[in-house]
């Protein structure tokens, strides 16, 4: 009869401490992006590329081009959207530039893929507006949607005619719009790549629901 007794005694001390070491184990934290506050200067309605354009009407080379453009803006609306000081301020490294710095790069960007649509000379060197953040994101947003919208009015002979002009003084170098397909556009789209690495590094991913397939985002 002791020996029941004290198994009995003994099963209970162990099932204790066995709810006790369960009641201690931390429960796991699943990561989950930082909610992303809305734009500051503007709402979403009034800020370009919110969502993709509908496609266009046909598949001719101005407005494939167009389409490219579009793309690129309904990326950098997302990536740019909701960030903090302290994602414009970091850097993974000390010789590479703060997220600030590659907003204020993707800027110029969008003003080469703006001017080469409007038949704009880039004027070197460039002197970059003391934007805000919020304003430089806009301003980008619009330079792109500008340059698509002058695409897609375009004929496909006008496209040849597109050129991307960079004048320093009296001198000039003129280059095909192919070369903004495989310079500029092509570069922008990689630096936000950048930005979605690196505000994910600091601590705000961009937002869930973002589908750059589809070019629309499930909020």
């Amino acid at each position: 009869m002791r020996f029941f007794y004290f198994l009995f005694v003994f099963l209970m001390f162990t099932s204790c401490k066995a709810q006790q070491a369960i009641v201690d184990v931390p429960t796991p934290v699943m990561s989950k992006p930082i909610p992303v506050p809305e734009d500051s200067a503007a709402s979403a309605t009034e800020v370009p590329y919110h969502q993709i354009p509908d496609y266009p009407t046909s598949y001719e080379p101005q407005n494939v081009a167009a389409r490219m453009v579009d793309g690129l803006g309904y990326r950098y609306h997302w990536v740019t959207k909701g960030l903090r000081p302290a994602d414009l301020d970091y850097r993974p490294g000390e010789t590479n530039k703060t997220v600030a710095e590659t907003l204020e790069h993707l800027y110029g960007l969008s003003l080469v893929i703006k001017n080469a649509a409007l038949g704009l000379p880039n004027i070197r060197p460039t002197e970059m507006p003391a934007h805000t953040y919020e304003e430089r994101r806009l301003a980008t947003l619009n330079n792109l949607k500008e340059a698509s919208e002058q695409l897609k009015a375009a004929s496909p002979e006008d496209l040849e005619n597109f050129k991307v002009i960079f004048q320093r003084g009296e001198k000039a170098s003129e280059f095909p719009f192919w070369n903004l397909i495989n310079g500029p556009i092509a570069d922008a789209i990689y630096h936000c790549g950048q930005v979605v690495a690196f505000r994910r590094a600091s601590g705000n991913p961009q937002q869930t629901g973002v589908n750059v397939f589809m070019g629309k985002t499930k909020e």
